[in-house]
């Protein structure tokens, strides 16, 4: 099969279009023909380093093992099944659970032992892929491209929402809107929990878009008065900030939030580190989450909510595997709208 690998920490260099053997399914475990691939920050930061290097880098202490298919959000057809796995599946078309944990229901996500397709396992950057036959779901819409975009950002979206418990009453910012994890943000809270929403976004044209997915307010982050903003739109301070970008905008977050509001975090594409100033934090009573993934009930809720057309696929581009490398560089831009593609 062709497959794109990750040979080592580095630069889209370190991406090497390969022809491999086809993986073969184990007991319990199905051969997936990968229809659809989509790219998330992981993977790059993955192959970067952002998560250390060396032994440390994964989502495991001993570190990734190369070379490595990277990708997690998967959609294909099961062509193949091991042993004790029903003949019926063959044929199915699903999206695949994107990682193997035995933490108990609920705790699946911070298991200790969790592991990550693309990470810990070869992902679907490649045109098969071998994978639990109980992880893997009905397909919540009828394509493989529109339902390939929600595995990772829209499990990680859930449980941020779920986290700061969003009600009816509820404003909430969201950062990074335009993005991956921000675009299903805005329609989760808005749409599933029903809160207020004020989008930022560093391109005001993609006011329209947003408020089509659900945002009741649109920002733009360049501006110099962003915090005085926010508080006029909304009347006064937000309930909860849900946050993709780190540093860049973490001040500001912080100005925004009522006393008792929560900030929830789960990327830091503007920056990594940042300042706190302790008393921000307990003369307001904020609440800090941190947040990446969920639980398999959340993704199940999610997939029901997807089908019933609560939440919507948003698709900025589609790249040939053959062009990982380019898809890679276009997901760092700004200005996207949505999640890249990668099509076996």
């Amino acid at each position: 099969m062709k497959a794109v690998q990750v040979t080592g920490y580095g630069d889209v260099d370190k991406l090497s279009v390969v022809d491999i053997p086809c993986p073969t399914p184990k007991r319990g475990e199905v051969l997936v023909k990968v229809k659809a691939c989509a790219i998330n920050n992981t993977e790059i930061w993955m192959r970067e380093g952002a998560y250390g290097t060396e032994e440390k880098s994964g989502w495991r202490p001993e570190g990734v093992q190369f070379p490595r298919i990277p990708g997690s959000d998967i959609t294909g057809e099961i062509i193949e099944v091991g042993e004790d796995v029903p003949e019926t599946m063959v044929g199915k078309a699903i999206v695949l659970f994107p990682f193997t944990s035995s933490g108990g229901e609920g705790s699946e996500h911070i298991s200790d032992d969790m592991s990550f397709i693309g990470s810990e396992y070869d992902g679907g950057y490649a045109e098969y892929v071998v994978w639990p036959s109980e992880l893997c779901y009905d397909m919540p819409l009828s394509t493989f491209e529109e339902s390939a975009v929600f595995s990772v950002s829209g499990l990680t979206a859930w449980h941020m929402v779920e986290q700061i418990q969003a009600k009816p009453s509820e404003t909430i910012v969201v950062t990074g809107a335009n993005g991956g994890v921000g675009s299903l943000n805005v329609q989760i809270a808005s749409n599933v929990f029903g809160s207020k929403v004020i989008a930022i976004v560093g391109d005001l044209e993609l006011e329209d878009k947003m408020k089509e997915l659900g945002a009741n307010h649109v920002l733009s982050y360049k501006s110099p008065n962003l915090a005085e903003e926010i508080l006029e739109v909304n009347g006064g301070p937000v309930d909860s900030v849900l946050d993709v970008v780190g540093d860049a905008l973490f001040s500001t977050s912080l100005e925004v939030l009522k006393k008792g509001g929560k900030f929830c975090i789960s990327g830091s594409a503007g920056g990594q580190k940042t300042e706190l100033d302790f008393r921000t934090l307990y003369l307001k009573h904020i609440t800090f989450y941190g947040s990446v993934l969920g639980t398999r009930e959340e993704f199940k809720q999610m997939l029901e909510a997807i089908s019933e057309g609560k939440i919507k696929p948003v698709i900025d581009r589609t790249f040939p595997l053959e062009k990982a490398g380019e898809a890679q560089t276009y997901f760092k831009h700004s200005g996207k709208l949505g999640k890249i593609l990668l099509l076996p």
